[in-house]
């Protein structure tokens, strides 16, 4: 049977310009650890600087995984609910969204999962692969939502705090398995909950 593990991450924290901060290259740096003892194949990243920087950090503990920047890890908005469904808290999110922008999020959604969610062909005699993914909150929520077949506007309520990590299993023949959602249990106390909004946490 051939599977596929995807060990998927939100970049490290980055200030407003897109750039890592020390906090999130010691995120990166912690997360990259904690994957080390994996037999990781592949490395893939958003094309955005604040991913591909933590996938850079990542290699110092993954030396032996092939690193490539993947366009459909790009931080995006994935579908747009209509607006007889929109939930009220989002609707001064998406004001002004033009269709034509929903409809190529859509496409570059629907591009990430044929490409990622699946467990894909094998070849050359490999049955088991494992790959990080290190891309966006949005994206993420989109994978989540489409492994466990949720209604698409599930993606809303869904979301990552950096360096958090989400691990997704695809079996040929089989519904994906839906390991972990933003675990941080490798990230000390200060470095967990970076990425969402202020308010209690756990």
């Amino acid at each position: 049977m051939t599977t596929r593990h995807l060990y998927i991450a939100r970049h490290g924290a980055a200030d407003p310009f897109g750039t890592l901060t020390e906090t999130g290259r010691r995120q990166a740096e912690l997360l990259g650890k904690r994957l080390a003892a994996l037999p990781i194949t592949a490395i893939w990243h958003s094309p955005l600087p604040r991913a591909a920087a933590t996938a850079l950090e990542l290699v110092r503990h993954l030396t032996d995984a092939p690193v490539a920047e993947a366009a459909e890890l790009i931080d995006n908005i994935p579908y747009v609910p209509p607006a007889e469904t929109m939930p009220a808290s989002w609707a001064g999110f998406f004001d002004g969204y033009a269709e034509a922008d929903a409809a190529a999020g859509r496409r570059t959604a629907d591009a990430l999962t044929e490409r990622f969610a699946t467990a894909g062909p094998a070849g050359n005699g490999v049955t088991e692969r494992h790959e990080v993914l290190i891309t966006h909150d949005y994206p993420i929520a989109w994978l989540v939502r489409h492994a466990l077949e949720a209604p698409p506007a599930r993606w809303l309520d869904l979301t990552s705090a950096n360096a958090g990590l989400t691990v997704l299993t695809y079996r040929a023949g089989a519904a994906p398995t839906m390991m972990m959602f933003n675990d941080m249990s490798h990230l000390p106390v200060d470095l967990r909950w970076t990425g969402f909004r202020p308010g209690l946490r756990p």
